[in-house]
């Protein structure tokens, strides 16, 4: 056999199925073999694995870049500020930008990320918005990417004229709404027109679920109180917040019959929510993200304003009830995909987390001025990895499923998520455990272009020891290198999960 790469004597894990002695062969970018002793092959680069655990590469299917975060604290942003695909002085940016988020993800094991193409609520077009993060990511990515769109004011002429064009001419069949932030959020009329059309052409629905009343009454009231520290971020989004708009908002998908996913689920009540529609068989998908599996809210309580780095939306809740209830809905399936909801601004940065301290009256600043986001790319598969499988909360099948297959096969990514003939040679190979020290992270041990980490001082069992990315060796030994310009853009099909049923509620048809 004829090959450009083989990695020999792995423990190759995919979602359903361990093969321990195991090679892989690749011709192209792509895996052709999969087996025990493949034939030495004159002049293809080879690899040891040394028995340690191969995974097929992670796909981050929530990722922020070269985005702007004050929409999440009510601020409108302009659009045209990165029209001709530019930031403005992107040495003072907040956030990471293409190039910095995925070498970031390369460095923990993710070799594709989907990342958002944000409309604006005055942009009257989305293919503009498309063109415009086309431009943005052209060759500043170390990784593979796709791009889902938000969208905040759908229109006639959008949902019905462009949403075809959008997966007709780019490949895009995911469209995320937001019930909440006022720059960003749509009313229940609105998020059905987007169903309506999302049904039709085979798109994805991603929905952050919180309702924006209560948030906004809840915010009002303890201000009037004087409690505005980070921590009270989460006293202004209780469970029943999130749980009520993932209720609503399920609702609305069965009334349309069409496929959604319930984005970042923080707490136990809207956890039960989507099991309850999986059990009717509605297809209802739900997302959560590490800081509501190893993160709790004591984390806003910190002094020095240092709580505002764990604020984001749904908060880290107070009770390990809705921790555990993350790791069981991951267990379960009632969790298909866990992503980062990589969405980082800068700490030390004045309109960064420091926005918060902008009311100088106040000793804690007010939790609603701060960005909302936390970084977390980089460290999303190694966390799943070193606290799930080796701590024994999940199998290594479990922990493929839910960082790497399932979001492939959500959304479209059909060479994306396996380790089988056919698919991208995409894979990780992590250190054979006997030979690892564990150590307890910093913020400088990573690879993003942000000033701290939630998960400063976890301890990490394990790290991945290379990332390769269609053949081609990305991240080894803890050095990114590959090269920024490798990343190629993915268009993606349809869901490769069950959609529409044509079951109704009523004499009521689309």
């Amino acid at each position: 056999m004829d090959f450009d790469l083989v990695v020999r004597n792995g423990t190759v894990v995919t979602a359903s199925d361990i093969w321990e002695s195991c090679d892989i062969g690749v011709k192209e970018g792509t895996i052709v073999a999969v087996g025990p002793r493949l034939p030495a092959a004159p002049g293809a680069q080879e690899i040891d694995a040394e028995g340690a655990f191969i995974t097929p590469g992670g796909v981050d299917a929530h990722v922020h870049l070269s985005q702007f975060y004050e929409a999440t604290v009510g601020v409108d942003i302009d659009r045209s500020i990165i029209t001709n695909g530019a930031i403005p002085d992107p040495e003072n940016f907040v956030g990471d930008t293409f190039d910095t988020g995925t070498r970031s993800a390369v460095a923990g094991g993710t070799t594709t990320i989907i990342t958002f193409a944000s409309q604006m609520r005055k942009d009257e077009s989305i293919i503009t918005v498309i063109e415009d993060y086309h431009k943005l990511a052209k060759d500043q990515s170390y990784c593979d990417y796709a791009f889902h769109v938000i969208i905040t004011n759908p229109t006639p002429q959008i949902v019905e004229d462009e949403f075809p064009r959008m997966v007709d001419e780019f490949g895009i069949t995911s469209v995320k709404l937001y019930m909440t932030y006022k720059p960003l959020r749509l009313l229940d009329y609105q998020i059905l027109d987007v169903m309506y059309s999302a049904r039709k052409l085979g798109i994805t629905t991603m929905v952050h679920a919180e309702n924006a009343d209560v948030i906004d009454w809840m915010t009002q009231h303890l201000e009037q109180k004087l409690m505005t520290h980070p921590y009270h971020h989460g006293t202004s989004r209780p469970p029943i917040v999130e749980a009520e708009a993932t209720n609503r908002v399920i609702c609305l998908a069965e009334l349309m019959d069409t496929p959604i996913l319930l984005v970042h689920i923080s707490g136990g009540p809207a956890t039960k929510h989507i099991r309850d529609a999986q059990t009717r068989l509605l297809p209802i998908y739900g997302e959560t993200c590490p800081q509501y599996m190893f993160l709790l809210a004591d984390s806003m309580r910190k002094g020095h304003f240092e709580g505002a780095k764990c604020v984001c939306s749904p908060p880290i809740r107070e009770d390990k009830a809705d921790q555990d209830a993350m790791w069981a809905g991951v267990k379960n399936g009632t969790f298909t995909i866990v992503s980062s909801d990589h969405a980082p601004s800068k700490f030390n940065h004045p309109n960064g987390k420091q926005r918060g301290l902008k009311d100088g009256n106040l000793p804690y600043g007010k939790f609603r001025l701060i960005p909302n986001g936390l970084p977390g790319v980089e460290t999303r598969v190694p966390l799943l990895f070193s606290g799930g499988v080796l701590s024994g909360r999940i199998s290594p099948q479990k922990f493929v499923e839910v960082t790497s297959t399932n979001p492939a096969k959500l959304y479209g990514l059909k060479k994306k998520g396996s380790i089988a003939p056919g698919f991208d040679a995409d894979l990780v190979i992590w250190y054979p455990q006997a030979k690892f020290q564990s150590f307890k992270l910093t913020n400088e041990m990573l690879h993003h272009a942000v000033d701290y980490t939630p998960f400063e001082g976890i301890e990490f069992k394990n790290w991945p020891r290379y990332t390769i990315i269609r053949g081609k060796v990305v991240f080894s030994h803890g050095d990114v290198v590959g090269e920024m310009e490798y990343g190629q853009y993915i268009p993606r099909e349809k869901s490769l999960l069950p959609g529409p049923r044509d079951v109704w509620l009523s004499e009521w048809r689309p």
